[in-house]
């Protein structure tokens, strides 16, 4: 390549990159407007009337804010799991406007790799691991992390194992947890996949919708671990839960079927990979059959 080509993509690249931070301060300007009117709000009848989105994929940044807002002793710090490169994270806001100091960890090491040369990796008080999250290591890599430190928030998306790395948590008592559940799971049964150390959702069913834990299940086992349910955001794939110590005012506890919102997106896959867009009722046809745990009776059954 000349020099004056090799010049001319050093332009591109720099105009997309300064065009890209661009687009991030004004974003996270609009997000502190918000979150100081979110942060303010009384009333509250549901997590879906205080969300907005950043950096997150839904509405999530705006519950995250309103949640830290009612409870400003909380240790500010966080541990994220499955957050690929960072990009977009329900996390990321808090560090950003909130100054946060975080933990984030995904199993891919080039998502890590490509974290760490972002301008905001250097800004904050961030640390990016790359691991793949068992049942057995989980607990140990979170405690080295925390060195006894108590930890204010915590989120699990990985898409697979959400149940069992929670249950598998003991160093660590955050206030405020934020869980993915599969809503197609329905409302109502306690249940999820079986562990699996090496789980992944496509090679377990080519849909990908055949992963996680539902909403009834984590409910189980946050009342097992002393949290209760506060609400799910309105894309129906995030649970809120808070210590019970910390309940009062507009934190109030839910049952998993007042609680449970279905999916509205619509990411299952046929067998070539492609999106077909199946209803959830479609989706939860494509599953019948398939083994599931059912965490109340601690036992397997079909789903």
């Amino acid at each position: 390549m000349s020099s004056q080509r090799l010049r001319q993509a050093y332009r591109t690249v720099r105009d997309w990159v300064q065009g890209r931070d661009a687009l991030d301060r004004n974003a996270e300007l609009s997000g502190a407007l918000l979150s100081s009117t979110v942060r303010g709000r009384t009333g509250v009848q549901s997590l879906h009337d205080v969300e907005f989105r950043v950096y997150s994929q839904f509405g999530d940044d705006g519950i995250i804010q309103w949640l830290t807002g009612k409870y400003p002793s909380l240790p500010r710090r966080f541990i994220e799991f499955g957050v690929e490169d960072y990009t977009e994270a329900n996390t990321r806001f808090l560090m950003v406007n909130d100054h946060w100091e975080g933990l984030v960890l995904d199993g891919s090491a080039s998502n890590m790799a490509r974290l760490r040369r972002r301008k905001w990796f250097w800004r904050h008080a961030l640390t990016a691991s790359h691991a793949f999250l068992t049942r057995e290591n989980v607990d140990g890599l979170l405690a080295s992390w925390a060195s006894g430190r108590p930890v204010g928030l915590l989120h699990i998306d990985v898409d697979g194992n959400d149940y069992w790395l929670w249950d598998a948590i003991t160093c660590i008592e955050p206030g405020i947890v934020v869980m993915e559940y599969n809503g197609v799971f329905g409302a109502d049964r306690a249940i999820t996949v079986p562990y699996d150390p090496a789980f992944d959702r496509i090679a377990a069913h080519h849909s990908g919708q055949y992963a996680g834990a539902s909403l009834a299940a984590l409910d189980h086992l946050a009342s097992r671990k002393g949290y209760a349910l506060v609400g799910t955001n309105s894309a129906g794939n995030n649970a809120y839960f808070v210590r019970r110590e910390l309940l009062g005012g507009d934190v109030r506890a839910l049952l998993p079927v007042a609680a449970y919102t279905a999916p509205q997106f619509r990411e299952s896959r046929n067998r070539a990979g492609q999106l077909d867009y199946l209803s959830l009722a479609e989706r939860q046809s494509a599953l019948r059959g398939l083994p599931v745990w059912n965490v109340v009776a601690d036992q397997a059954e079909l789903f």
